[in-house]
This record gives structure tokens, sequence and C-alpha cells, in this order.
């Protein structure tokens, strides 16, 4: 029987291309990538094996991200008058990208001892970070399905010793560490660079304006029609008119709110900077009529003490779940 398969993901001038199985076949795989009208089973077996680790809609992604790089591979990478191959070693597959991020993703790469920085332009993409992940998932996949006989290209094995290294060396030369009750060692860190061979010195997200003048209208429709209480009705105002991210509003004690001289303003923290109060957000004189009103209301009847603004301690979160414990990112998303 011959099948008609419909390609789904196909990128211009591209020779890899995804497909789903058509109804009533039965595949191990529900979707496959194809090269040159021929299965291409080392992308089908990734995005197979993200599924359980991560959500089908990104390792289609990933899939999606990757298809250019793999056509690229074939047509123009160039590694001593040879084309490189995605099983190349890791330090011929190391070349292939830095010069596809440089040739085809407009970024500057430095050297860096071990490692690259990577440094996004105003021609780049907005895809870089996700084209770095996606090919650093893509071999960790194929290395677990032993399907790539080397260490990953994408992380740096010596960030990782060295992290290792500074964690359990102590001061006395060829001794191990002391236990951290003995006082006599500096503390280890737990908190260590990113392991990936090529580094984002831009990496910041940067939130980008959705052109609908429409939209937070028919969310606070939704949100009517799902009986949200005034709680997510104020943080999603708050979201819409400050550009924050969702735990920058939802976080907020009532210190924060406090703290600033103006009753539209509220200070928080931003990412990266580990709680500490870096910036303010500033929202309507509605949104402060309905957060006022939550406060004094509907959160009164979850706090322990039943207490109103006025008798609130500055670390006293804002937003409250019904069972009176601090409302989180992670109950938020539950509501969207």
């Amino acid at each position: 029987m011959k099948i008609n398969l419909v390609k789904v993901g196909v990128i211009p001038m591209s020779k890899y291309w995804y497909v789903y199985c058509p109804d009533g076949v039965e595949s191990r795989f529900e979707l496959l990538v194809f090269s040159k009208n021929q299965p291409f089973l080392p992308l089908t077996e990734h995005y197979h094996d993200c599924i359980g680790r991560i959500s089908k809609s990104s390792a289609l992604s990933y899939v999606q991200c990757l298809l250019p790089f793999f056509t690229w591979l074939d047509q123009f990478s160039n590694y001593q008058r040879k084309r490189v191959r995605w099983n190349d070693s890791p330090d011929i597959v190391r070349l292939a990208i830095e010069d596809y991020l440089m040739n085809e993703m407009a970024c500057k790469v430095r050297e860096n001892d071990t490692f690259r920085f990577v440094n996004r332009t105003n021609k780049s993409p907005n895809t870089v970070n996700r084209f770095l992940s996606a090919l650093k998932s893509f071999y960790k996949s194929l290395i677990r399905l032993k399907q790539y006989n080397y260490s990953n290209p994408l992380i740096d094995s010596y960030a990782i010793l060295n992290d290792y290294k500074s964690n359990t060396e102590g001061v006395r030369k060829d001794k191990p560490r002391m236990p951290a009750e003995a006082g006599t060692e500096d503390a280890t860190s737990h908190r260590r660079l990113t392991d990936s061979y090529f580094k984002l010195i831009n990496e910041e997200w940067q939130p980008e304006i959705i052109g609908d003048i429409h939209l937070p209208y028919q969310v606070y429709q939704a949100g009517k029609k799902v009986n949200w209480s005034l709680r997510e009705v104020v943080i999603a105002r708050m979201l819409f008119e400050t550009g924050a991210r969702a735990s920058e509003v939802i976080e907020l004690t009532i210190g924060d709110y406090r703290s600033r001289k103006s009753f539209q303003e509220a200070s928080t923290f931003n990412k990266g900077s580990h709680g500490k109060r870096v910036k303010f957000l500033r929202f309507s004189k509605d949104t402060v009529k309905l957060l006022m009103q939550y406060i004094n209301k509907e959160r009164k009847q979850f706090d322990a003490l039943q207490r109103k603004f006025d008798n609130l301690p500055d670390e006293a979160p804002i937003f409250l779940t019904e069972i009176g414990t601090p409302f989180s990112r992670e109950a938020w998303y539950y509501h969207q």
C-alpha cells in the first residue's frame, strides 16, 4: 500500500522536513523527519526521546529549530574541504556550529579558554538561545540512545571539572575538604556557571509587545467565564499594565507596595537580582482600587488573623491562596 505523506514542517530551501504519521497507519513514531525523501532517524529519535521530558510543543520547537542547521551542514559546512556530519567528533562539530552562528545567525563569537562567548547582533534572529538549547538536547538524546559515540559538543567539560574541583579541594594541599562544621574552609558555591560550550552573553529575554489592543479585554472576558476571583483579575491587570514577569507581580509583599511614595507603584525584584528589589512597577488608579479591595476583603478572608492592609506586616505576601499560604507562580499557571 502506498502512503501519501504531506509535508507539514517544510522550511523554504530546506532538505529536511517532518511529517506526522497518517491516521490508520501503525508506527512507533508519531512524527518522522525526512531528508532527501528518506527517513532521517537521528532527529526523529531525538523528538521522541524528548517527549515525556519536555512538552510535545517544546520538542517540536526544537526539531523546527534544527532543520535549517542540518540543511546547512549538508550544503555549506566545510572542514578540510569536506562536509561536516552531525556525528563527527566534538571539535569538528563545534567548528561547524561556530561557523553557523557567525555566518547564518549573524552572531559574534569570541574565544575564551575552553569555551566560546556568543554575542547576538541586531541582525541575529531571536532564536539563537533556542537553537543552542535544541542542539544541546539533540546530542544528549543521541548519547543516551548510544548513537553518538563522543561527549556532548555543546557541553564545556572543563567547566564541570573545575566546578567539581572547587567544591572538593580543601585549603590543605592534597587533602580533602574539612566538614563545614569545622569552620576552616571557605563555603562551597552552590551556584555554578552554565556548562554550555557556547555561552550567550546577552541572553536576557526582551519582551515583545503583542500588537492586539483587544487582547486584555479578551483575557478579562475569558477570566469572567471561568469565575476568576478578584485576585486573578488584579494580577492579570498588573501584568498587562506593567509588562512584568509573572513572579515579579505574584511574589509582591505588602512592604513592596508601602515602600514607594506613589500609591500606584510597588518595588520588585528582577531576573538575576536574587530577590533584591532593584526596580518598581507602575499601574493604573483603577487597578489600585481593585488591589485595595482585594486586600481588605477577599484576602482578609484567607488571612489567619483576618487583617486588613493597615494591620499587615511588611513581609506579608499580597496574594494568598484559599488556605492562607503565599500564592505562587505555579498556582497562577493553573488559572491561565
